[in-house]
């Protein structure tokens, strides 16, 4: 699945930087550098829909039909 999401990148105090995306509320990241940053959110906001995907999927009938969607 590909898309785009806000990352908010800021420096951290101690160095570094840490990053959200208000997309998705829970998933942080952190670096050294900008893209060690940006790396750390990506699979943090990757854990975050794979985690609701399998609690959505558990327990469905096999006749539910699953599709993928594209939003504009």
């Amino acid at each position: 699945m590909k898309g785009e999401v806000i990352a908010i990148i800021e420096a951290a105090p101690e160095g570094g930087y840490w990053a959200v995306s208000p997309e998705f509320p829970g998933a942080n990241g952190q670096g050294e550098t900008l893209e060690e940053a940006r790396a750390s959110l990506r699979a943090a906001i990757q854990l975050l829909i794979d985690d609701r995907l399998e609690d959505a999927l558990r327990g469905l009938s096999p006749d539910a039909i699953r599709e993928s969607l594209t939003i504009a």
